[in-house]
């Protein structure tokens, strides 16, 4: 019933084996478990070793040795994970193997796991688990039968074996498990609102690599001139009612361009010719900036810019993808489904990101610009000019001229003067 009596139990039946001489592999659940039982098995004077994953380098050879007569190995089910358990001489006769389990996992593949230890390539073996109700599976997911199977079973400190308490604790994992593959399913389909972004964003950045962004840039031009003038103009009125100023504005400050017209102008000109003519104006500035740098640096320069666009706001995108994720959760106190929530919402922030990127792309090609700087001059260039020395004794001058090569001491002075080096000028 308690873990008390349960672990007193596996030591009574490990202190039984290792007096057969039998190895014990020992499984819990986790470190803590696994160091209490090896305090209470030092209290009974039983041998053993404690493999919880802390001690990395000795694990294979803690594993290898499990299998040896009277061995008593406790593990946790992380460790001596790869190291088969090789079979000491004499145990196959004595039975093999035998695994001690302390609790049941929250998934059977675990169990069985622990029990694959033993009875490997045809070798002999057994297991048996201990469980309490005091067991975090059987006191979450356990239902109250098997409380009161072992209530009308058992008495206190006195092993309990019933089929029914097993058939219990069997589906109490099964609903551990479905509850896991649940939790599993709805992490999922939040995953797969960020993988059909990705996949998006990722072809983009393959067209952006293999193919000719120039129709692509032209078209992005006339959408957001179109954008930006049908949101200061109105089709189904004339221009007094138009925001004129705000709009000049707007446009130089997207594509770095000063736009004015005259009463007269705008007279004749409905919305649609407006963005007509604007569209024209800004195609032909870009490809005048073509023209100064070359088709193929053009090329070059709107995937840099395309590409270095895209990636920076993308890292900024999956942030905020996560913020969005960690507090969606909240909507449902608002009677609102969290999932739809989410796809909703990350689908308008989604928007939002190839919209900037676009927006970014063009204002910066219109506002690059050639600057050819003149070439400086290096500091290091030796300059064309002469020291005239005057030598104290004849009142005469000579000429020095600075050369690159260095002159031996003992060499004719360049100078002229028919003297040594170090006797002239090297003094």
């Amino acid at each position: 019933r308690t873990e008390k009596e349960k672990f007193e139990a596996a030591v009574e039946e490990i202190r039984e084996l290792h007096n057969e001489e039998r190895p014990v592999l020992v499984g819990t659940i986790s470190i803590e478990k696994s160091e209490r039982l090896s305090s209470m098995l030092k209290k009974q004077g039983i041998k053993h070793a404690v493999l919880n994953a802390k001690q990395h380098e000795k694990e294979a050879e803690i594993v290898s040795m499990a299998g040896q007569p009277g061995a008593v190995t406790i593990s946790t089910n992380m460790a001596g994970r790869g190291t088969d358990i090789v079979l000491g001489p004499g145990v196959a006769d004595k039975g093999g193997l035998h695994i001690l389990g302390t609790e049941r996992h929250e998934s059977r593949r675990i169990d069985n796991q622990l029990r694959g230890r033993s009875g490997r390539q045809g070798d002999r073996g057994s297991s048996r688990f201990y469980l309490s109700l005091e067991d975090d599976l059987l006191r979450i997911f356990g239902s109250d039968r098997i409380s009161g199977i072992m209530d009308r079973l058992g008495m206190d400190g006195e092993p309990i074996e019933h089929s029914l308490v097993t058939r219990g604790i069997e589906n109490a994992q099964k609903r551990v498990e479905g509850h896991n593959f649940d939790i599993r399913k709805h992490l999922l389909e939040y995953d797969d609102v960020m993988n059909k972004q990705r996949e998006v964003v990722y072809a983009q950045r393959r067209e952006v690599l293999e193919g000719n962004l120039k129709e692509d840039v032209l078209e992005m031009i006339s959408e957001q001139a179109t954008g930006i003038i049908e949101q200061f103009t109105d089709a189904e009125s004339g221009f007094e009612d138009w925001e004129i100023d705000k709009l000049a504005e707007a446009l130089y400050n997207h594509f770095g361009i000063r736009f004015r017209w005259t009463e007269r102008f705008l007279e004749e000109m409905p919305q649609g010719r407006l963005i007509d003519s604007v569209v024209k104006e800004l195609t032909e500035a870009y490809e005048q900036k073509e023209n100064e740098f070359g088709s193929e640096d053009m090329r070059y320069l709107e995937g840099v810019v395309m590409l270095a666009n895209l990636d920076g706001l993308w890292k900024d995108h999956l942030l905020a993808m996560d913020h969005l994720k960690e507090g969606i959760g909240l909507r449902g106190y608002a009677q609102q489904d969290p999932l739809r929530a989410y796809q909703k919402e990350g689908y308008e922030m989604f928007l939002g990101l190839l919209s900037r990127v676009k927006e970014n792309t063009i204002r910066q090609l219109f506002r690059i610009k050639i600057e050819r700087e003149a070439k400086p001059k290096s500091l290091f260039e030796p300059k064309e000019q002469e020291m005239v020395m005057s030598h104290g004794g004849d009142g005469g001058s000579t000429q020095a001229v600075r050369k690159g090569e260095k002159v031996g001491r003992n060499a004719p002075c360049p100078c002229g003067s028919g003297k040594k080096y170090k006797k002239c000028c090297g003094r």
